[in-house]
């Protein structure tokens, strides 16, 4: 291939070339440049189509030099023979590496999305595998060679699921193979090699880079065991110097000004001078789609400028270090390494570390352990926060807290709490705040004035006619005979209607809306005319109890038809108008044979349909003709929840703005296959295990849940993929419903499966569907919370207040523990009460006056508990006040020396005593009551339970004593 300033020209074979044609008309139309292509017939060696690209460089660069890659390797017989035409001509040739390099330097948002998905997989790798395996090594005493470690943590990084990372894998790769070195041999370039070696306990060095859509990233740490003071200082001003160089990374800087910073400040630390001498040559370079990019070293010479959208790679490291171990006269290697992954911000801003996940503190990744040196006992860090998980736990209370100092995961929780609490009053203030001034801004919706008639000769009767209740359906009214005049009353003011039959006579009762009744503020005639007078309720009275009867079902039939018509209205009046769906051409990505909810409505057996991925939207198409267009830019959440032990598989769409689905209003579409069918037994009899038809029958049902959840993972993925390229901005992505801190509750009226995903607390397998979404939680209530209580309500108030609490009731105790780490671990704070609070009126304070909310210290009004104690405290220390009197008698009390038996004794004769002033004993009153039982049975002519047991005896006895003749 062969840029020109106005053509492109390719060799390629005629099958290639058959595709690329297709280019052409889009390559002049977007870059005004033609494309010309050399089709090499086959069997031929393609040196004259060559010699014809040749010719019409020379033409196009006369006295001017071309550009080549001459690092990069070029493999083929085709290349073999284009080197030899093209070194027999005098024509310059020139390096664009750098420059090409220097070009790709700068990311657009789409590369630096790329680029941060890396850093996160690199920076959780190391977080969340790494440091946990090197501390099992340590702990267990385990023999792990470099090598296998290095193995293990590239399958890791290839398969991110081991580590709750959701990222595909088929866009995942390494940047080089995991690096672990300690024993005192140490290479701290990126090319070096583990070897088999077993993980030595002093300093270990860990680097590893994880490759997304081929744009690289790097992160490195070192971990301590048992350092010296020397290392620390060593450790620190290492530290230091990177996030020196880290905050000198800003637009318009110089890379040899970055590197300078380091110098400076390592020379400022204690034994500068002797740490400069361990330096490595460069602090870090560029990175992209280039793992190295050679223009963008961080050296002395590079005076190449710092420009938005560079990602770096800042690495500090210093090699060849020594230190005295305790006992040992010979000194000791190792070395310091620090890498993280940097991004420039616009703006002179400062940079973003896109690896910060992976703590570096001195305090978080050094370890110590006991003095003596003693292998038997445990080993124990200090200074390091806990960790979570229940696997590490015991080491938790090992490496990473000092004896005596050992916080529990409820502390943890309870410090996090109180941090969240301070935290959330300032954001309640803030935020409401800023939302007063918009109070009041809504105006209400304005409904048009009801009219049956516009004059009276539209009526449908005259004058004459035999007054008689009437219904005018094409009117939608309803024609009254008050005072000798037929009135008409429009369907809509009618509140409600009653027929009392009596005897030979019917009664009808016709209630109508009025100001203040429960139509509420919206009725238009009371807005409208708020000084008349309203008619409150009519009543008729009639013979004729067959029309009576009909004249009731046609008003009730025809209010039914005007209200839900009103209705549907009104939910259309408040839609968003949706952009239209833009058809996708060639191929489409279709799921088959699946139901919608809720449904289309209407009669009849419903009937599967299919879902297809467009351009901009989804579209669904049931059999009868209808359909429904999803737009992806009105897609809030969307999740995917495969059959595990529901019945069911299934993607969800939560939506920004509601749609009308048939004719509901609705936030919430699903589409779902049944992947086994319910069936009933008639019968009613047990089919045993080894049933051969039960057997296949469950292999089916097997094969088929799979089947289908198969295929609803390759179309959300291929979803994604349309996402990820088309709309990168939405910021789109499939949710999957983490069922290992799910628990049963009842959001409305059923117990169902509620499950946190990464953004939601979600139900999707009943409706109506539950999804809340976290980022709109202010805080959380449990309700009903005590001691011996076996389930407890669970209470969400909204960062909106002016919206209704959510309720999800009767939550089993026994998640209390588990909701409270997952909140706590979504930055949530919650509190506890014994009691159900009534939440609308305490918003309304709360939106009423939110600065004497904050004065009376916010949200802590709910924070029983800590109320309770602090009043418990206080009574105690006011009440109690012992006298002289009362610490004598202590005193005599300590001092009496008296026997055990003797103590059993009194308590004995105590005891009795109570008794006798007390009354009859158990047993006598049981005796009293027995005979109070037969007394009554005598007097009332029933034999009582001991009679009947008595006549019972004999028969209970066949057979044994009472069968002996």
């Amino acid at each position: 291939m062969a840029f020109l300033p106005k053509q492109i020209h390719i060799v390629t074979s005629p099958k290639k070339a058959s595709l690329l044609d297709k280019l052409k008309e889009e390559c002049k139309r977007r870059i005004d440049a033609e494309l010309v292509l050399h089709v090499k017939p086959k069997g031929e060696d393609g040196k004259k189509e060559l010699n014809a690209v040749l010719q019409a460089i020379k033409g196009a660069v006369v006295g001017k030099a071309i550009g080549i890659l001459p690092k990069e390797q070029r493999e083929g017989a085709l290349m073999k023979i284009w080197d030899e035409i093209s070194q027999a001509d005098d024509i310059e040739k020139v390096d664009i590496a750098p420059g090409l390099g220097r070009v790709l330097a700068c990311k657009d948002e789409k590369e630096i999305l790329n680029a941060k998905k890396a850093s996160h997989l690199s920076a959780e790798t190391m977080k969340r595998y790494v440091v946990p395996q090197l501390e099992e090594i340590i702990d267990k005493e385990k023999k792990v060679p470099h090598s296998k470690l290095s193995e293990k943590t590239e399958e890791v990084i290839t398969n991110p699921t081991k580590i709750n990372v959701k990222l595909k894998s088929e866009n995942l790769d390494i940047c080089y193979p995991p690096i672990f070195q300690s024993g005192g041999k140490y290479d701290l370039r990126p090319s070096a090699q583990c070897n088999d070696e077993n993980i030595h306990y002093g300093t270990i060095v860990a680097s590893l880079g994880a490759r997304y859509a081929s744009y690289c990233t790097n992160v490195a740490r070192t971990y301590f065991i048992d350092p010296t003071k020397e290392q620390e200082e060593a450790y620190d001003a290492c530290l230091k110097a990177q996030q020196a160089a880290i905050s000198e990374l800003r637009e318009g800087a110089s890379l040899a000004d970055v590197y300078a910073k380091v110098i400076s400040t390592l020379q400022e630390s204690p034994n500068g001078d002797k740490l400069l001498g361990h330096l490595t040559k460069n602090v870090g370079f560029g990175m992209g789609l280039e793992f190295r990019e050679s223009s963008l070293i961080l050296n002395s010479k590079n005076t190449s400028k710092v420009e938005p959208g560079m990602i770096f790679n800042v690495s500090v490291g210093l090699q060849g270090l020594e230190y005295a171990k305790e006992g040992s006269t010979e000194p000791q290697s190792y070395a310091v390494l620090i890498a993280d992954t940097i991004l420039v911000k616009p703006g002179g801003a400062a940079p973003e570390v896109l690896t910060t996940s992976a703590v570096k503190s001195r305090k978080e990744i050094s370890y110590q352990l006991d003095e003596e040196g003693n292998e038997n006992e445990e080993p124990q860090a200090r200074n390091a926060p806990p960790v979570k998980d229940n696997k590490l736990s015991a080491l938790a209370a090992k490496l990473r807290s000092d004896i005596g100092s050992e916080k529990t995961a409820e502390q943890l929780r309870k410090e996090k709490q109180e941090e969240l609490a301070q935290r959330k009053n300032e954001e309640t203030l803030r935020r409401l705040t800023e939302t007063a001034g918009s109070k009041g801004s809504t105006k209400d919706k304005v409904k048009k004035e009801l009219i049956a008639y516009r004059s009276v000769n539209d009526m449908p009767v005259g004058r004459d006619t035999d007054l008689q209740i009437m219904v005018d359906p094409r009117a939608e009214a309803v024609l009254l005979p008050i005072y000798g005049r037929l009135v008409p009353f429009h369907a809509s003011t009618i509140k409600s209607i009653t027929n009392t039959q009596d005897g030979d006579r019917t009664f009808l009762r016709i209630i109508f809306n009025i100001p203040g009744s429960t139509f509420g503020t919206s009725y238009t005639a009371a807005t409208k005319h708020p000084d008349s007078i309203f008619l409150k309720e009519i009543s008729f009275r009639s013979t004729d109890v067959k029309h009576a009867n009909k004249v009731v079902q046609e008003m009730k039939a025809l209010r039914r038809h005007v209200m839900q018509r009103e209705k549907e209205l009104d939910e259309r009046a408040s839609l968003v108008r949706q952009e239209k769906l833009v058809l996708a051409h060639g191929r489409v990505h279709r799921l088959q044979d699946c139901w919608i909810r809720p449904n289309f409505g209407g009669r009849g057996r419903k009937m599967p349909g299919t879902l297809e991925a467009h351009s901009n939207g989804f579209r669904y198409n049931a059999p009868k003709g209808e359909s429904l267009d999803v737009m992806y830019r009105n897609i809030k959440h969307a999740f995917f929840q495969p059959a595990e032990k529901e019945m069911i598989t299934l993607v969800h769409f939560h939506l920004h703005n509601a749609i009308m689905v048939g004719k509901k209003k609705t936030e919430d579409v699903q589409f779902y296959v049944e992947v086994m069918d319910t069936v009933e037994t008639l019968d009613g009899g047990r089919r045993s295990m080894y049933d051969p038809d039960e057997i296949e029958e469950e292999q089916r049902e097997r094969d088929r849940k799979n089947r289908t959840n198969a295929e609803f993972q390759q179309f959300v993925r291929r979803v994604q993929e349309v996402w990820e390229k088309g709309f990168p901005e939405l910021e789109l992505e499939f949710d999957i419903p983490f069922r290992e801190l799910g628990f049963y509750g009842v959001p409305f009226k059923s117990n169902v499966f509620c499950v946190p995903t990464v953004n939601c607390l979600v139900e999707l397998i009943e409706m109506p569907f539950l999804v809340v979404t976290l980022s709109e939680i202010e805080v959380i209530s449990l309700e009903r919370v005590g001691f011996g209580v076996k389930n407890f309500d669970l209470t969400i108030i909204f960062k909106d207040f002016t919206k209704d609490v959510h309720r999800i009731d009767a939550v089993p105790m026994n998640n209390i523990d588990t909701i409270k780490e997952w909140l706590t671990s979504m930055d949530i704070k919650y509190y506890e009460s014994k009691v159900n609070l009534v939440w609308k009126p305490i918003l309304q304070t709360i939106l009423d006056d939110p600065q004497k909310f904050i004065e009376e210290g916010g949200w802590e009004f709910l924070n029983m508990e800590g109320s309770d104690t602090e009043d418990d405290e206080e009574e105690e220390e006011e009440d109690f006040v012992p006298s002289d009197e009362e610490e004598e008698e202590e005193e005599e009390e300590e001092s009496e020396d008296e026997s055990l038996v003797e103590s059993d004794d009194d308590d004995e004769e105590y005891s009795e005593e109570e008794e006798d002033e007390d009354g009859m004993t158990w047993e006598e009153l049981e005796e009293e009551a027995k005979k109070e039982d037969r007394r009554k049975a005598l007097e009332q002519g029933y034999e009582s339970d001991d009679a009947k047991k008595r006549k019972r005896a004999p028969a209970r006895g066949r057979g044994g004593r009472g069968g002996r003749r």
